[in-house]
């Protein structure tokens, strides 16, 4: 199978020469899942105050075991003053240490006689305080550029009092499926027809990563309309991306109309599934290309298609290495298997126990069986021309978002 590429093959093709998307500035509250194109430095210290980690009294360590007046109440946003020599302050959780405070006892360890503390003995400074900046310092470096911004980081964002950052663009996505007995749900099936699966899967896929999809279009068994429909969709998005019709039938007509409108960079891959996969260029009026992916047209071809190529090209579009690779787990098999001369990726699911990670593959690995990925969690790499038995390690790439 010389005339086959490998995936490597096919990751440099497509993703040479990659220029990220232009940047935009966005309000935090709408910045969940953006990657930031500028790093962001701090510009508070975190926590802003030493301040108290629990309820409790404030006091010098050094009179620990005594009995201390209780000079001042201090709650949280209250201003502390300087503690009274041989006096000890009532301060609640995020409360400031006051001046001359180095310790924190919990209220559960301390007797109240009036407005006298009776505080334990051998408390260590430093216990129970939270001094400043401890989290953050002003000036250090808050988040790279190519972060995705989750839970944590809009909080960390947050806490600096931002309201605004500065993001890459989403790549614009048009999302072409091909093929006459492809209709979407809601229509009465006839004879020979089936629902469009790959479109709302690709679809929540590509925003997964990242991405916009600006437009999806049903492409006719048609080689004219084919390929003004190819042509169209390169206007209006960076990746044109199909599903179906780049395989050797009469009625697939996007590789040749892929070749007549720019280039066709690369087509068929020693895997599976997957093998009629196809990488190119489409021309745009004026400057700029956009870049074309056609993928097959069975769903899990689409779906294993989507986590090995679409994913990669988007965190290089971003600027975001997080989605650059997909993480590698060694697991030890819990399926036996054998391969001929393409490199298999079957859907597993890891089941994780004491002796660390199992892959339980599905039973049914056939390129028209979705369901077994509603379910997986990795993809087993297995090599070409090799046999695995069942216990024995083997890679797995997660499929983490």
């Amino acid at each position: 199978m010389a005339d086959l590429h490998t995936i490597d093959d096919a990751l440099a093709a497509l993703l040479a020469d990659i220029t990220p998307t232009a940047a935009e500035r966005v309000a935090l509250s709408d910045a969940a899942g953006r990657v930031l194109a500028d790093s962001v430095t701090a510009q508070l210290d975190v926590p802003p105050y030493t301040n108290s980690a629990m309820d409790g009294y404030a006091l010098r360590a050094a009179d620990a075991g005594q009995r201390l007046d209780i000079s001042q109440r201090i709650a949280a946003g209250t201003p502390a003053t300087p503690l009274a020599p041989g006096s000890c302050a009532r301060i609640f959780t995020g409360g400031e240490i006051p001046p001359g405070a180095d310790c924190v006892v919990m209220q559960e360890r301390v007797e109240v006689d009036g407005n006298v503390a009776i505080l334990p003995g051998g408390i260590p400074a430093g216990d129970n305080v939270r001094l400043q900046g401890r989290d953050v310092r002003q000036g250090d470096v808050l988040l790279n550029a190519g972060e995705r911004l989750e839970a944590a980081a809009l909080g960390h964002l947050a806490g600096q009092g931002i309201t605004h950052v500065l993001v890459r663009c989403r790549p614009r996505i048009a999302l072409l499926s091909t093929g006459d007995e492809v209709i979407d749900p809601g229509t009465p099936l006839k004879p020979g027809q089936l629902y469009n699966s790959n479109r709302p899967m690709l679809t929540r896929l590509l925003e997964t990563f990242g991405a916009e999809v600006v437009s999806q279009v049903s492409v006719p068994d048609n080689a004219e309309r084919t390929q003004a429909l190819l042509a169209q969709a390169a206007e209006d998005a960076d990746v044109v991306v199909s599903t179906g019709g780049v395989s050797v039938g009469e009625e697939d007509h996007v590789k040749t109309a892929l070749t007549a409108l720019g280039e066709l960079s690369l087509w068929r891959l020693a895997i599976r599934p997957g093998k009629p996969l196809a990488l190119g260029r489409l021309p745009r009026r004026g400057d700029g290309q956009a870049r074309f992916i056609g993928l097959p047209g069975n769903p899990v071809s689409g779906f294993v298609g989507a986590w090995l190529f679409l994913r990669p090209l988007m965190g290089e579009l971003l600027g975001c290495p997080e989605l650059a690779s997909l993480p590698c787990i060694t697991a030890r098999a819990g399926f036996s298997t054998s391969t001929g001369p393409r490199q298999h990726y079957m859907r597993v699911s890891l089941v994780f126990d004491a002796q660390g990670a199992e892959a339980r593959a599905f039973d049914d690995q056939n390129s028209s069986v979705l369901s077994s990925c509603i379910q997986a969690n990795a993809l087993a790499v297995i090599p070409p021309h090799s046999q695995l038995a069942s216990g024995q390690p083997v890679q797995c790439l997660w499929l983490a978002g």
